[in-house]
């Protein structure tokens, strides 16, 4: 849902009351024909007739189709914004999106009254509407029209792009309404225009295109196309068509255009390559001219004259010009189980290359049709085609009535009469028969019924189009024969056949009154097509050429959308063509046409007669909006109105009836169940569950403040604008639904983000937590291992004395040992210490040693020269006396250095372990006076820091002590040198 600003319904107050008929006061011819010349005038082409749109060919290019008018068509209040084509397509498409249901638009009118612009402009808006992401997928739908119509329109005398077939548009959305595809079905393609026009006409229009196209590119000669005489089948009496391909850049711009449609659809270059050859190949066969030669048996016999065609044709068709040839001046008959090759008559050669031509033109449009259909069909990732909804955009040729028509003219009509009956039936015999069954008293509008004008044509046996089939399977019939079956047969006020004129029949249409003529009409139905022609085809070197006549048709005689694999025994070929054939693709099919396409049953008739169930079999499926298109004037000059033409459409269509219709009738019935359920909102809260009755949609008609409403015995009978009201009115009312359910949302999703930050903070504090503990731990355990390794250093650095038996005082003093001691380290110590050492363990290495000294013998060594009077001692300075108090001083040694990762020395000597006692009962003092940590705490070590002080022999022992071990704490004044020591 979109929320957008509320809609009011008393916005209506400000829609203008001559935008539609139906708000007359005075409903006759000449008031609508006034209102509807005052707005032409004023450029405002398009007016109301209640849900029906009147829209007037402007001629002449309007400003009012950009993208800014498409947004002012989006979803709003039809009385918002003047009548615009833009408005029934966005009716349509908000009916499809809010009641899940498929729509078709039928666009009808005379031809030239701008029916196929205005199929342009719906395309145009609902893709717009129907936005994808898939920007691609809305280029190509854009682009179908444009190619479809470069093969299917031409130029007749009152319009110069009329379109010369049916056409039905299905633009495929999602429940959602985003656009995911399209399918095209065509119908009664004019194939006889390829080989003939009539004076003033032209052909199809891609002929013009290719030749101007190729004629730029310098690529006729490729194509085997003259540079100087036109073809036969494009050329016209006055003979300047080269001229004109030539000179004028509309053709080049509208050939490269062409090719932008091909590539933005998705046809490959190869594909495109071909289907240029084909048409090239059409152009060269109407070139094929025929001569009668005698024989002696056969003076009927035919030949081709110029081989130059013939070899053209065939090289561009990718055949054998030989086969060609003679499948053109021959044909086979299976007479008894033997074939027998007849020769060809000059007419009847010449018939079968025109079917040949009009054959080719066929299956290729055809073809160009489904391939579009095959490149736009629905992605299955996105939505399936069945759980999707459709749009049928309907383009049919209108009504025809020229100084001589034929079988076309005859189908065309037909075909109108079908759409007008469909008009009918929706506006006013559904209608009224609603009436009677519902028990409303309505006033029942007289109007133009044509069903009995439609039996004359469609019933059988004895319709207009079965006694056609039936007199073409009789070879000896004729034109006049068949004229006069239908005087014989059609015996009512609808036939007429006109005096004085044998080949020709009249028929009183809804439009007027038209005059036939019959001349051809019989060959034209046969339509038939030699299987000579298709075997050659078929063998073709052109994979298109080959999978144009290897596909059968269907019944309404269209290329089938799949193509069927052929078994290899059905490939029976003409004995005629056994000898030298090309070879074929296995899944190519080379048999005869009757056993696939069953030609000789099918006609053009029975097409149209199943084209017509077809067409209208999607039309019935969707609910219907109706575009009345009106020509008002037969020159094509802008703003001239002719008010005898436009009455005189008026009429042919109904719209004075139907503007009585929508004043006093109810366009709208819709189920009691069906109307509660969907508008239930308007007076009910959303938790309860109304009964469909009547009661329940008058509480809600009541609360829409709705008038002029009916209750039948099983429906409610709306306005055609009521239901527009109440879709307003429920918008409004989701659209506050949706206001309070963004805010809910809101609400929710901030508190659930509150609690996710919230447990986020927690958990962020958590790991926090748990990284500091471990940051902690590690840094504790870093300086546990600094200070483990300082000890070592210390150690080894203690432990790097020199031996005091070679030290040159201890030889020299060695007599003095025994006759002195130290009262400080008593017996008892030297001899734990002494006992702590293995005798002849070296205590720096690890390892035995056998000139080793006890550790008891090198401390009475030491003391003894402390002890000795006058006698220089090894201290802090030379000759320095004792101190008083201190007994004997230990003489001090020069430390060996020792090297890193050397092995530590061991404890074993009383020296030792006097100086970690004392160094231990230091670090408790210190470690009494710190302050304690925090768990995780780093303290900055710094050069002051009374640890690192303590390690200092000097300042960390006692100055009592200091005295007593002279030989282990040397003095650190700067004024000793290494010989004192």
């Amino acid at each position: 849902m979109h929320t957008r600003r509320p809609y009011h319904v008393e916005d209506a107050e400000k829609y203008c009351l001559e935008d539609d008929l139906v708000n007359l006061e005075v409903l006759d011819e000449d008031t609508i024909i006034h209102q509807l010349q005052k707005r032409y005038v004023d450029s405002l082409i398009y007016t109301y007739v209640g849900d029906i749109l009147i829209a007037l060919n402007p001629f002449q290019n309007l400003s009012i189709y950009s993208p800014q008018f498409s947004r002012l068509y989006h979803g709003v209040k039809r009385a918002s914004n003047p009548p615009h084509i833009f408005a029934s397509a966005d009716a349509a498409y908000q009916c499809m999106v809010t009641f899940s249901k498929d729509q078709c638009i039928v666009i009808s009118g005379e031809s030239g009254s701008g029916k196929t612009e205005s199929a342009h402009l719906i395309v145009q808006h609902l893709t717009f509407l129907g936005k994808a992401n898939n920007q691609t997928l809305r280029q190509k739908i854009l682009q179908v029209n444009s190619l479809v119509e470069a093969f299917g329109n031409a130029c007749t005398a009152i319009n110069d792009n009329s379109s010369r077939f049916g056409k039905y548009l299905e633009m495929m959305f999602t429940p959602t309404g985003a656009v995911m595809g399209a399918r095209i079905s065509e119908y009664l393609l004019e194939k006889s225009r390829v080989i003939k026009q009539a004076v003033g006409e032209k052909n199809f229009h891609i002929f013009y295109y290719i030749y101007a196209g190729l004629y730029h590119q310098k690529k006729l000669s490729e194509f085997k196309l003259p540079e100087e005489m036109p073809p036969r089948y494009i050329a016209d009496e006055t003979g300047r068509v080269i001229q004109d391909i030539t000179s004028k850049e509309s053709y080049r711009r509208q050939f490269e255009a062409i090719q932008h449609c091909f590539r933005i659809i998705g046809f490959t270059d190869k594909e495109v390559h071909s289907v240029y050859r084909i048409l090239a190949g059409i152009l060269n066969i109407g070139n094929i001219e025929f001569a009668a030669i005698s024989s002696q048996h056969q003076t009927d016999k035919s030949e081709v004259p110029n081989a130059e065609a013939l070899k053209n044709a065939a090289s561009v068709l990718c055949i054998s010009p030989e086969e060609l040839q003679e499948a053109l001046t021959s044909h086979c008959v299976v007479t008894r189980g033997e074939t027998i090759v007849r020769a060809n008559t000059v007419d009847r050669a010449a018939d079968v290359r025109d079917a040949m031509s009009k054959a080719l033109y066929g299956r290729l449009f055809s073809w160009i049709v489904n391939r579009i259909n095959t490149l736009l069909q629905p992605d299955k990732n996105i939505c399936s085609a069945d759980d999707g909804m459709n749009v049928g955009i309907l383009d049919i040729f209108g009504f025809e009535n020229f100084r001589r028509n034929s079988f076309e003219q005859l189908c065309i009509n037909i075909a109108n009469e079908q759409i007008q009956y469909y008009f009918n039936q929706h506006v006013f015999a559904l209608e009224q028969m609603e009436y009677q069954n519902e028990g409303i008293d309505a006033t029942p509008v007289e109007y133009e019924d044509n069903r009995p004008l439609l039996d004359m044509f469609l019933q059988k046996p004895l319709g207009l189009l079965a006694l056609l089939d039936e007199e073409s399977r009789f070879p000896q019939a004729t034109d006049q024969t068949l004229v006069d079956k239908f005087e014989a047969n059609l015996r009512c006020k609808y036939f007429w056949r006109p005096k004085g004129v044998e080949l020709s029949f009249g028929i009183r249409h809804y439009a007027g009154q038209v005059s036939y003529d019959a001349s051809g009409v019989l060959e034209k139905n046969r339509d038939t097509l030699p299987a000579d022609v298709v075997v050659v085809l078929r063998t073709s070197e052109n994979k298109l050429l080959q999978q144009l006549f290897s596909i059968p048709l269907t019944k309404t005689g269209n290329l089938a959308q799949t193509r069927a694999r052929i078994t290899a025994a059905s490939r029976s070929l003409p004995p005629h063509f056994g000898a030298g054939r090309a070879k074929v693709d296995t899944l190519e099919v080379i048999r005869h046409p009757e056993e696939t396409t069953n030609m000789k049953r099918q006609t053009m008739a029975s097409y149209f007669r199943y084209s017509l169930m077809d067409l209208l079999s999607k039309m019935v499926v969707g609910q219907p909006h109706f575009v009345r298109c009106i020509k008002p004037n037969d020159d094509r000059e802008a703003l001239k109105f002719s008010q005898e033409r436009v009455l005189a459409q008026l009429r042919s269509t109904g719209i004075l009836e139907t503007v009585r219709i929508r004043q006093q009738g109810y366009s709208h019935r819709i189920l009691f169940e069906e109307f509660v359920k969907r508008y239930y909102y308007l007076a009910f809260r959303a938790h309860q569950t109304p009964l469909a009755s009547k009661e329940s949609c008058v509480a809600i008609l009541e609360k829409s403040r709705l008038d002029h409403w009916m209750l039948g015995k099983t429906k409610v009978f709306l306005k055609y604008y009521h239901v527009e009201q109440l879709n307003l009115l429920l918008r409004e009312v989701i659209g506050r639904v949706v206001v309070l359910q963004a805010y809910t949302k809101g609400w929710l999703a901030a508190r659930r983000y509150k609690r996710v930050r919230e447990k986020r903070e927690k958990g962020a504090a958590a790991i926090q937590s748990a990284w500091r503990g471990y940051d902690a731990r590690r840094k504790f355990k870093k300086i546990s291992n600094r200070r483990s390794e300082s000890a070592v250093h210390i150690q080894a650095g203690l432990r790097g004395l020199p031996d005091h038996k070679s030290s040159p005082h201890t030889e020299s003093n060695s007599g003095h040992t025994e006759t002195s001691s130290s009262p400080s380290v008593t017996e008892k110590n030297r001899h734990s210490q002494a006992q702590s050492s293995p005798k002849g363990y070296d205590v720096f290495t690890g390892y035995p040693n056998k000139h080793a000294v006890s550790g008891t013998d090198l401390l009475s060594s030491g003391l003894c020269h402390a002890a000795a009077p006058g006698h220089p001692g090894p201290g802090p300075s030379r000759g320095a006396p004792a101190k008083p108090g201190s007994e004997n001083g230990l003489a001090q040694k020069q430390p060996t250095p020792r090297r890193r990762c050397q092995q530590p020395k061991m404890l074993s000597s009383p020296e030792d372990t006097m100086y970690y006692n004392q160094l231990n009962g230091t670090l408790e003092y210190q470690g009494s006076k710190r302050k304690p940590r925090k768990l995780g705490q780093v303290k900055v070590l710094d050069g002051e820091d009374e640890y690192y002080k303590s390690l200092s022999p000097v300042d960390s022992i006692p100055e009592e002590d200091n005295s007593a071990l002279p030989f282990f704490f040397p003095s650190s004044s700067k004024g000793a040198s290494p010989a004192q020591h």
